[in-house]
């Protein structure tokens, strides 16, 4: 056999009539259950009088906060699929904020984004030598990775924001002087006739408006910029043959290698736009979200980005999913979010007790078992209380994060060879 995967085609694609997506759900499946969650969703509302839960600025809101976490996603998804852990996600946002905003505020919102996603190449960079080319463990070289951003943003912000002209601008020690906005995109007409819609509180119709309403109205371009780089990464990835290399890389690289892939190459790139994808989240609160750097912007959501790409599976679908999940979950507390996060206990009951019916119909008696106590100890709760405590509400996000990584880990598959350690030249 002589020819390599450097002369090999790109997978073939699926029969035009096989009617399933690439993981085999059939697409009638996904458009029921999406379907189906939609009613439910409408039908909550109804019942809870909680017309928040579905209204544009719900939704837009949850957009705007699901950005970032998709990104840092997208950004982990590109480095695990060649097999290199991403854990300095967070460090590698917080470079892309302190470079959106010291350059942002100097020039222009545009080249502050361009230095935002540099500076978190070169946070990839960082990480691609230590785990690439020396084999440190992956875990080890991402954290030193997040800690050494925060060092190096903490003391630039101090020398560069606390005097002269970034000080009489409104810059100090823990943020930068504000940077102009970047354009926002409306559609005429369209955002005023679903908001009429969505004022009537029809049952679904108004829902769907409401929802819809969201995703067209104030757009950034980043949002529309990020919408593009997921479609971007599902085409690369899987379907041409630069993505079939790189995804063998993180599933076997020592076969790769003995087919003439370069290995260090690919893992480099991949570590590189990772690195680069997490400085333009970064650079979207800096930039979009506050219009200047402070620290501690980030808050976590590098870490939240890897739950969602883990939810999602490696993937990008699944990873937009989850990203819009965690961005509506952390939006309830800007919006009313005691009695919004109430309702959503009662869908989370219908939820519960969907489970249980399904666990015990697969004769899961234990899991069938826990899912209806869980549902009824919820129910009371919905019965004799009128809403959340806001201390539950700041909470929502990371709850969210920890119930949908347990429900979800039994059909996980992670690449096999991802925070693996590997050397040149093991497959001669």
């Amino acid at each position: 056999m002589t020819a390599t995967m450097t002369d090999a085609p790109p997978p073939a694609a699926p029969k035009a009539d096989s009617g399933k997506t690439r993981s085999g759900r059939p697409l009638g499946q996904i458009l029921l259950i999406i379907a189906g969650a939609l009613l439910l969703v409408a039908a909550v509302r109804v019942i809870t009088g909680a017309d928040q839960l579905t209204s544009a600025g719900q939704v837009s809101a949850a957009l705007g906060l699901a950005v970032p976490i998709g990104l840092a996603g997208l950004a982990g998804l590109w480095s695990e699929r060649a097999g290199v852990v991403n854990i300095g996600l967070e460090g590698m946002m917080i470079l892309g904020t302190f470079g959106a905003g010291w350059i942002g505020w100097q020039s222009s919102p545009w080249l502050g984004l361009v230095c935002g996603v540099g500076f978190g190449v070169l946070g990839g960079l960082v990480h691609a030598v230590a785990t690439v080319t020396f084999g440190v463990d992956h875990i080890v070289s991402g954290v030193a990775v997040n800690l050494l951003a925060l060092g190096i943003t903490q003391y630039m912000a101090k020398l560069f924001f606390s005097e002269g002209d970034a000080a009489e601008a409104g810059g100090n020690p823990k943020q930068s002087p504000p940077a102009d906005s970047l354009p926002q995109i409306d559609i005429p007409g369209l955002s005023d006739g679903l908001q009429s819609l969505q004022n009537h509180h029809w049952f679904l119709v108004s829902d769907v408006a409401g929802i819809l309403g969201g995703l067209v109205t104030n757009l950034s371009v980043v949002t529309v910029l990020s919408a593009v780089l997921f479609v971007a990464t599902w085409w690369l990835l899987w379907r041409t043959p630069f993505g079939l290399r790189l995804r063998s890389c993180g599933e076997n690289p020592v076969a790769a290698e003995s087919l003439g892939v370069n290995v260090y190459k690919y893992k480099y790139v991949a570590v590189a736009v990772s690195g680069g994808l997490a400085g333009l989240g970064g650079a979207f609160l800096a930039l979009v979200t506050s219009h200047i750097y402070q620290e501690g912007q980030t808050a976590g959501r590098g870490y939240i980005g890897l739950a969602a790409m883990i939810f999602g599976n490696w993937r990008p679908g699944g990873l937009a999913m989850g990203a819009g999940l965690f961005g509506f979950s952390d939006a309830l507390q800007l919006r009313n979010g005691g009695e919004t996060v109430h309702a959503l206990l009662l869908l989370l009951v219908v939820l519960l007790v969907l489970l249980a019916a399904w666990k015990l119909y697969r004769k899961a008696l234990v899991q069938g078992v826990v899912s209806a106590v869980m549902a009824v100890l919820v129910l009371i709760w919905y019965l004799f209380t009128d809403q959340v405590p806001n201390e539950f509400v700041g909470a929502t996000p990371y709850v969210v994060t920890l119930l949908v990584l347990s429900l979800s880990a039994q059909r996980l598959r992670m690449p096999k060879a991802d925070g693996m350690r590997y050397r040149k030249g093991q497959g001669k």
